[in-house]
């Protein structure tokens, strides 16, 4: 477990040193995954927050009513109290709570306000959950884009350059990517051709219900260039634990070079840019050693 450990938290430091690590969950994970996009960061910044309030809380309960249990047992007031008013009592839990909740709403208000208030999208994706996959459509060329993204097998590791479980995790790994530029503002289009599922990507402060009929809008500007992987989290079918998503963050070059080649023949573009992806990554590994 301690190896598996160390591994984990190998590849996210290392995140930002190599374009073909990715962010994944970690095994005895406390806390979120590093911020991939600016609310990301605010969420991070939120729970920090929440935080210094909800630690005090406890304690001061705690303290309370192991108080309470002490100095009010049965042995040591055989004749009950029979308080019935106390203003300033009454006072304190009122106002308290108040001045605690608005110092939670306001923060909370200007996140929800930034989520739902996104900046002209560069791009425009439509994200179709079906039992258990996901389908993805370019909406912002005349000819769209589109394929389908499955959970990748084992037995085809192999032939899709996969094998690395460190970089392309089992459960998570896709066989095509969902591929988007670094530092542009893209729009999601969330919908389902069945049932009910959830469009979640940790990492990038995103979760949305994917509705059968309905269409619903979410988005996200990814800072940093990566692999991250997040799940269906709307409970679907059998299958549900097997609806992974993997969305690939690279630079405008690549992408562009990408989404044309991608209009012919999705597979050899994935494995073009794959390889690309590896030739930057050993560019940047030697730079280091010449520079140590």
């Amino acid at each position: 477990m301690t190896n598996k450990l160390s591994a984990g938290l190998a590849a996210l430091v290392s995140l930002g040193a190599s374009p073909a690590l990715a962010a994944q969950p970690v095994d005895w994970q406390m806390g979120f995954q590093p911020a991939a996009t600016g609310i990301m960061t605010q969420i991070r910044g939120f729970e920090a927050y929440t935080l210094w309030f909800i630690v005090p809380i406890t304690l001061f309960v705690l303290a309370l009513l192991l108080y309470v249990i002490v100095k009010f047992r049965a042995s040591a007031n055989p004749v009950p109290s029979k308080t019935s008013h106390n203003s300033l009592i009454e006072v304190i839990w009122t106002l308290g709570p108040v001045v605690i909740l608005l110092a939670l709403a306001i923060p909370s208000f200007n996140l929800l306000t930034a989520q739902y208030s996104p900046p002209e999208a560069d791009y425009t994706v439509k994200a179709t959950g079906y039992q258990w996959y996901w389908g993805y459509e370019y909406q912002d060329d005349e000819d769209a884009l589109s394929f389908d993204s499955l959970l990748l097998r084992d037995e085809d590791r192999a032939d899709a350059g996969k094998e690395d479980l460190a970089v392309y995790p089992r459960l998570l790994t896709v066989d095509n990517e969902l591929v988007v530029p670094v530092g542009k503002t893209v729009r999601v289009l969330v919908t389902a051709a069945d049932v009910l599922h959830a469009f979640a990507m940790p990492a990038f402060g995103v979760k949305i219900d994917a509705v059968p009929g309905r269409l619903n809008e979410t988005w996200f500007k990814a800072e940093v260039e990566g692999l991250y992987y997040g799940q269906c989290s709307e409970l679907c079918g059998k299958d549900h634990a097997y609806m992974p998503i993997a969305i690939r963050v690279v630079d405008q070059g690549q992408f562009d070079t990408w989404l044309a080649a991608a209009a012919d023949d999705v597979d050899a573009a994935n494995r073009n840019l794959l390889a690309a992806i590896e030739t930057d990554a050993k560019s940047v590994d030697v730079a280091a050693n010449v520079k140590n």
